[in-house]
């Protein structure tokens, strides 16, 4: 599946060894072609030099494992069209270029209501609804493996007294 990630999943990765950061490597690891263009690509550098520069290297290392494309010239028949803020249209637009099937995004408050939806198909998704569809073909969501279970001490025999091994 070909993945396009927005600078704020870009920017989580290379800010810390977290959860992000292990999705996109299971992606990668996976076999899917995970795509950035250079319009969020330099949207996650200016805010990790602003923020977290100690993070920059690793931003650059995660970019040599994906796929990248340029910045293109704003497309206005195709930009205009799309349900979004006009900031956050390029990264719309730039999935919808690339032929991905999923944009991963954890920008809830432009992108939220779309998330499951798909727009000229490309489906939007948090990083966690993208682990949970991947984690869905038969696997449980990682939801169900973090609820909390009973412990139950299973004992195949009866407790009972040994026998002593020390002489009479």
């Amino acid at each position: 599946m070909r993945v396009f990630l927005d600078a704020n999943v870009l920017f989580s990765a290379a800010k810390s060894d977290g959860a992000v950061r292990r999705l996109l490597d299971l992606l990668i690891e996976a076999g899917h072609e995970c795509w950035a263009d250079g319009f969020v690509a330099e949207e996650a550098r200016r805010n990790l030099a602003a923020k977290f520069p100690d993070g920059l290297p690793v931003l650059d290392a995660l970019l040599s494992r994906l796929r990248t494309g340029p910045i293109h010239t704003p497309d206005s028949a195709l930009e205009d069209g799309l349900p979004l803020p006009e900031k956050d249209r390029p990264v719309l637009a730039a999935a919808i270029r690339h032929g991905c099937e999923a944009l991963v995004t954890g920008d809830r408050a432009h992108f939220g209501r779309l998330y499951g939806k798909a727009i000229h198909g490309v489906t939007i998704h948090s990083p966690r609804s993208i682990a949970e569809a991947l984690l869905a073909d038969g696997r449980p969501s990682p939801r169900v493996l973090r609820q909390r279970r009973p412990r139950y001490a299973i004992r195949s025999k009866p407790r009972g007294r040994r026998a002593s091994s020390r002489p009479a």
